[in-house]
């Protein structure tokens, strides 16, 4: 599955400066109709490797829509607060209203798939996690949230490689942490599991799309072109049944 996202995609020379002033504006366009129709809420999983431009991609979407009408999260370790109520409790208070969209960087696949790479959780606490994941997207695509899942992938070599350039930069320097280094010593674990993950949870109404983040330009281009069209397809049904 990976595989297919460490062959080194790029957009044809050119095309990106071509193609991102439409891009931006479609998507713009299908965001204030999206507001205006308000029948249903967009959430989106930004999920991956480290380095692979997640936060860079969670900023130009946040750049190229309109903020208000965005809520975007960022998920680390648990509150106290939070460690004291049900683990999908943090996710749920941020899910966004009928008419806007959310995006959840980090969300409620990290802690499982860290538990497990770190061995702190059993393969069984896992498979179990996955189905509680399972029943919670469910639930959300049963209720009418539009659910779309990005996991951004990077081959060992390429990640490596990522991470040494962020730190050899004084102006990004201080982006690279030795927890991301701690958990590059465990890539081919975080691959095997992630990848299993993925399979078991990519489903019709909560897919998974995987990004190759290696091109800055081919990532931004496949996430806004997914992105517009599953919201575009999902108005259109809006109209036609009068939902």
């Amino acid at each position: 599955m990976f595989e297919a996202a460490e062959i080194g995609h790029t957009l044809p020379k050119g095309e990106y400066k071509r193609i991102a002033p439409q891009l931006r504006a479609d998507l713009l366009d299908i965001q204030y109709e999206l507001s205006r129709n308000g029948r249903f809420p967009v959430v989106i999983l930004i999920s991956g490797v480290r380095g692979a431009g997640k936060g860079e991609t969670v900023n130009l979407l946040n750049e190229w829509m309109d903020p208000r009408h965005i809520h975007t999260h960022a998920f680390d370790n648990p509150t106290d607060e939070e460690r004291d109520r049900p683990p999908m409790w943090r996710y749920w208070r941020a899910l966004p209203p009928k008419g806007k969209i959310g995006m959840l960087f980090g969300s409620w696949y990290t802690a499982p798939i860290i538990d497990r790479v770190f061995k702190r959780s059993r393969n069984g606490d896992l498979l179990q996690s996955l189905d509680e994941i399972r029943r919670f997207e469910r639930m959300l695509a049963d209720d009418g949230v539009l659910l779309l899942k990005f996991w951004f992938h990077l081959s060992k070599k390429r990640q490596r490689e990522r991470l040494e350039a962020l730190e050899a930069d004084p102006k990004t320097r201080w982006r690279v942490t030795q927890r991301d280094w701690d958990f590059f010593r465990y890539y081919n674990r975080f691959y095997r599991i992630s990848e299993d993950t993925i399979r078991q949870t990519s489903l019709p109404w909560a897919p998974w799309t995987i990004v190759e983040g290696s091109d800055p330009e081919y990532r931004v281009a496949t996430v806004a072109r997914t992105l517009l069209e599953a919201m575009r397809a999902r108005l259109d049904q809006a109209r036609d049944t009068g939902t």
